[in-house]
């Protein structure tokens, strides 16, 4: 009886040695996996640094300006300035660039209430 209990204790020492070896490589290749990963998210940050710095540059006012001037022809300056209230058209007169003020609607799709909800 003690020779089968001694052989079954040797059995489940070396069925517990497999596994213990097993979830150590487990662990290894997930260190390694993980270590691949984050290197890969370092480069992809240092990507990311580098495509801002250039949209920085791309998407500048400056630039932005620039183009529209050259491609579109459109300037700086408003095409109507206005400094003080009393400049404002009045209804029925002529607007700022002397050609008549066009009827202007609106349509909503939901009523319209006042500040009581009627």
């Amino acid at each position: 009886m003690v020779r089968i209990l001694n052989t079954f204790c040797v059995a489940l020492m070396g069925l517990s040695i497999l596994a213990l070896y097993h979830v150590s490589e487990q662990t290894r290749v997930a260190t390694v996996e993980l270590n691949r990963v984050n290197h890969q998210i370092a480069r992809e940050h240092a990507t990311m640094s580098v495509l801002e710095t250039e949209w920085e540059s791309v998407a500048g006012p400056a630039r932005i300006q620039q183009l529209a001037a050259s491609r579109l022809g459109l300037t700086g300056a408003p095409a109507v300035e206005l400094s003080s209230f009393n400049l404002l058209p009045r209804r029925g007169e002529a607007s700022l660039n002397n050609s008549p003020i066009a009827q202007a609607s609106v349509r909503t799709t939901e009523p319209v209430t006042t500040r009581n909800g009627l």
